[in-house]
């Protein structure tokens, strides 16, 4: 019988940096789903990737004096290991510089502006560069962007907006007609109440101050707002084409059955990907997941501060499957989770090397010690058995129930109600007793089967949230990975199946001691400043140097150019004349700041043209790792025209 196709994808990662474990949570998240829908029979196909376009990285790139590409080329290298580290098993990373994706997003783009759902305009508002989202007055929090609470600037610019208010009535139908679109409940309501409802404004799809994105073909001063370009990943990645000539991939997989995301960006998914879509005509995915933050126990991740918890330092010192144990367990439905390393090590102590580590290590022992490591279920039952048995088997199913509705912890927990019960079941039969009465043999010959049973079950179950642990266990029973499908009956394990001579200890317990003895060490690190990458010119020689008249210069007067955002336009005397000269740094300073001092200028420098302004030289300034720009400034004490050497 032929799968049925099951389409998930995360959110692709923003390439500005290192994600951190919360950022991390994601991956390990739709990858246990991803793995739960194979098993449960699904063709699945699993995307994730990175986000490389946008104003933020192109600073970020310019700071490290590198070109944009290949500031994201290193990112989301890092981005791509991190994903491999936690053993993640997606069948597709996918990159918004590919070339097929940007010439993808520029065909529709091109589509939606001559279907006139796109038109030409102006922006006039507040920015928030991390966020890559405008904001009017009214929608700032103490004059601070909502989403990230970082300042905001002040900008106009030419823009392509989107005419979101033509698709509204349309989807808030959808919504209502489909109550399983956005999960969960809280999320469909907040979206509905605080944006559709009141009405949608217009939508910003286009930027023309910077240039790190994708080029409208028929205009080339603008590039793609990033969240057209983002957003379009999850057709682009299946071989969408906006001709019409679709690969297999988007054939079989579209629509995607789940959206997996963080709830900062359910607006972009639940609102803006689905108005794309409609301009599209094309069908809509069939779920967005909302999921909550991983929050830091002690207060905000800060590099700073050193308090930063990385996916790779958690491995380093617990093991991948402890660290996608505890991601995925300690992760409400709704509601934040917290991380601490204090947290991370009661867990695993508990829950890991007790519960489940424990458990295993004695019932592969004893059936060592008693029987030479053969087991055998030999009929000899007792009261406790039967609960035991309804146990495993409720929380099988169970486990089943949870996942089918993205309850993962939930799912987990269940899984770990037949870890509990079986040390519980120990506890009640007393092998060691039964090992001293030689009337008791068959009896404890059956408790050690039901104990493998148990374990064969729950390691199985286990499989999709802790691959390598599961498979661990399953090598020291000796005994084979169990279905689904089989999972509603107790006994399948082969009478006379022997298990491993020496059982491996599969979670050791962590000494908080030691290991925050460690943690120091990686917070000093992080509190160590980056050595900025500097790219250094070519070599020149001392008449090169020398043929750049650098002289003293006075600001007679200095204004904006109109309609130029960037450039200012100084009225400078050298000492023998006032000379033009227009200056790209209107961010970083105001006019009246300027008028008065003494500047560092070449006044030997080919006469330029901006904005109908002939510029006679060129002012001398620097730019730190940051992208701050500052005017050189002379002593007041050292007269016009004076030469600089």
């Amino acid at each position: 019988m032929q799968k049925k196709p099951y389409y998930i994808t995360t959110a692709i990662a923003y390439a500005s940096g290192k994600p951190h474990i919360g950022n991390t949570y994601e991956i390990v998240l739709a990858d246990a789903i991803a793995r739960f829908r194979r098993e449960q029979g699904y063709d699945v196909r699993f995307q994730t990737g990175t986000d490389e376009h946008g104003e933020k990285i192109e600073q970020k790139a310019l700071a490290a004096g590198v070109t944009p590409q290949e500031y994201v080329d290193q990112v989301a290298g890092v981005i791509k290991n991190i994903f491999d580290l936690m053993n993640t098993s997606y069948d597709r990373f996918m990159r918004t510089t590919d070339p097929y994706h940007e010439k993808q997003v520029q065909k529709m783009f091109r589509k939606m502006y001559d279907k006139g759902d796109i038109y030409k305009g102006y922006y006039e508002g507040w920015y928030c560069t991390p966020c890559e989202s405008f904001w009017t007055d009214s929608q700032l929090v103490d004059g601070k962007c909502p989403d990230c609470g970082r300042p905001v600037t002040k900008a106009r610019e030419e823009a392509y907006f989107f005419k979101m208010s033509k698709y509204a009535d349309r989807l808030i139908e959808y919504i209502n007609g489909h109550p399983e679109f956005i999960q969960p409940v809280s999320r469909k309501n907040e979206m509905m109440n605080n944006f559709l409802i009141p009405g949608l404004q217009d939508l910003c799809v286009s930027r023309s101050s910077f240039k790190w994105g994708i080029p409208v073909d028929f205009d080339d001063k603008h590039v793609v707002y990033v969240w057209l370009d983002a957003l379009t990943n999850y057709i682009t990645g299946l071989g969408f084409d906006a001709e019409g000539e679709h690969g297999d991939l988007y054939n079989k997989y579209w629509p995607a059955d789940l959206h997996l995301i963080g709830k900062d960006i359910v607006r972009f998914h639940t609102i803006y990907w689905p108005i794309f879509l409609m301009s599209l005509d094309l069908p809509l995915p069939k779920q967005v997941f909302g999921h909550p933050w991983l929050l830091q126990g002690d207060g905000k991740m800060s590099k700073s501060k050193g308090n930063v918890i990385y996916a790779d330092d958690l491995v380093s010192l617990f093991g991948v499957d402890a660290v996608r144990y505890f991601v995925l367990h300690e992760m409400p439905f709704e509601n934040d989770g917290v991380i601490t390393w204090d947290l991370v090590v009661e867990r695993i102590n508990a829950d890991l090397a007790n519960i489940l580590g424990n458990l295993v290590n004695r019932t592969v022992a004893m059936s060592n010690k008693y029987f030479g490591g053969v087991l055998e279920d030999t009929g000899a039952a007792e009261d406790p058995d039967d609960d035991l048995k309804e146990t495993v088997l409720a929380a099988a199913k169970k486990t089943e129930e949870k996942m089918d509705v993205l309850r993962v912890a939930d799912a987990l927990t269940a899984i770990f109600e037949i870890f509990r019960r079986s040390n519980k079941y120990i506890d009640e039969t007393e092998p060691w007793k039964l090992a001293k009465d030689p009337e008791r043999q068959d009896r404890l010959k059956t408790v050690l089967y039901n104990l493998a049973e148990s374990i064969t079950i729950g390691a199985s179950l286990l499989k999709s949230f802790m691959p390598d642990t599961s498979d661990k266990i399953l090598a020291q029973l000796n005994s084979e990975f169990r279905a689904l499908e089989d999972m509603d009956r107790f006994g399948l394990l082969k009478s006379g199946t022997k298990v491993t001579e020496k059982p491996e200890i599969l979670f050791a317990r962590q000494d908080i001691k030691e290991v925050m003895e460690k943690v120091e060490k990686i917070q000093e690190a992080q509190k160590q400043p980056e050595t900025p990458k500097i790219e250094h010119l070519p070599e020149i020689k001392i008449d090169d140097f020398m043929a750049s008249e650098i002289r003293v210069v006075r600001v007679v007067n200095c204004e904006k150019v109109p309609k130029a955002d960037k450039l200012l336009n100084f009225t400078l005397f050298d000492g023998e004349r006032e000379r033009t000269v227009v200056s790209g740094i209107a961010k970083y300073y105001k006019p009246e700041e300027l008028i008065g001092k003494k500047l560092a200028c070449v006044v030997n420098l080919a006469p330029h043209t901006f904005r109908g302004i002939v510029s006679e030289g060129m002012l001398l300034s620097s730019e730190s790792p940051d992208g701050d720009v500052k005017v050189v400034l002379i002593d007041d004490s050292v007269p016009e025209g004076s030469r600089i050497h």
